[in-house]
């Protein structure tokens, strides 16, 4: 009995400790936070540290030491969170998002596609498996992809395309970032409405919009992106219809035809809409 009280008590002394700890690297570290700074390391880094040096001294105890693969002094690149990490799925908004444009593009099959802003190596990869893109962005891009086109322009007014001349159009996770200098376009308030505007104009009778921001309690976080509220989205895309909204959630779950409403009290949700006019 005594000993499993004097186990407790050290348990306890040690979960006591833990949290003093983990409340003293966040007092250090929250100043630093808003500036993207974490100048300590996290405790999953920690404990991936001590990882690491275990398989070091594993592997240094069974290779050959003629081998090839030997470990040599400085060819060393630790990693050390991705040991605890679930398989598969690094960023559920991401995933789900470019799944679900993907598919129903696939799924109604136009002889082309434009997309503003969306990621070239996640969404546009998957499209260009099946399909041809032109891929609208402020940034250069340098890349000689089958399928490929670019068209370097801020994608605010849309001017290289004619009014009601896009069978089918993208744009995911860009739009809330439209107008912040985030990534060197001009400092501009009304951005994103003045984009969504553009998709209306262009986007032909018939044509579908596949569109996805993030969603919750609406509010800035300059000059990273924009959380949006669901019905602010869908007034911003006057003359479009709403065909169907799905969401990812705050914890990465995937909601497919749920009620906009639903998801306007997310934290950082990812908003899923699909438009035609």
């Amino acid at each position: 009995m005594r000993s499993d009280t004097r186990a407790d008590q050290i348990s306890d002394l040690l979960r006591y400790a833990k949290s003093v700890a983990h409340r003293s690297i966040d007092r250090i570290q929250a100043p630093l936070r808003p500036l993207g700074m974490h100048p300590l390391p996290q405790p999953a880094a920690v404990r991936g540290l001590a990882h690491f040096i275990r398989d070091w001294r594993a592997y240094n105890r069974l290779v050959d030491s003629c081998s090839p693969f030997e470990i040599r002094p400085h060819d060393w690149m630790p990693i050390l969170m991705e040991w605890g990490e679930q398989a598969g799925i690094p960023d559920p908004f991401y995933f789900h998002q470019d799944l679900w444009a993907a598919r129903r593009i696939l799924r109604r099959s136009p002889p082309s596609h434009v997309d503003v802003g969306s990621r070239i190596d996640g969404f546009i990869a998957h499209l260009l498996t099946f399909m041809p893109v032109t891929v609208v962005d402020i940034r250069e891009l340098d890349s000689t992809v089958s399928g490929l086109d670019f068209i370097r322009s801020d994608a605010t007014s849309l001017s290289e395309f004619p009014d009601n001349s896009l069978e089918s159009m993208s744009s995911l996770h860009a739009v809330e970032h439209f107008g912040l200098g985030r990534y060197g376009d001009p400092v501009n308030p009304h951005a994103p409405f003045q984009v969504m505007k553009a998709f209306a104009r262009v986007l032909a009778p018939g044509g579908f919009l596949y569109f996805s921001v993030p969603v919750g309690r609406e509010r800035l976080v300059f000059n990273a992106h924009r959380i949006f509220a669901p019905s602010t989205i869908i007034s911003a895309h006057d003359g479009l219809q709403l065909v169907s909204f799905s969401a990812v959630s705050d914890e990465g779950q995937f909601l497919e035809h749920v009620d906009p409403q639903s998801a306007s009290a997310f934290r950082y949700g990812c908003g899923l809409f699909e438009f035609t006019k």
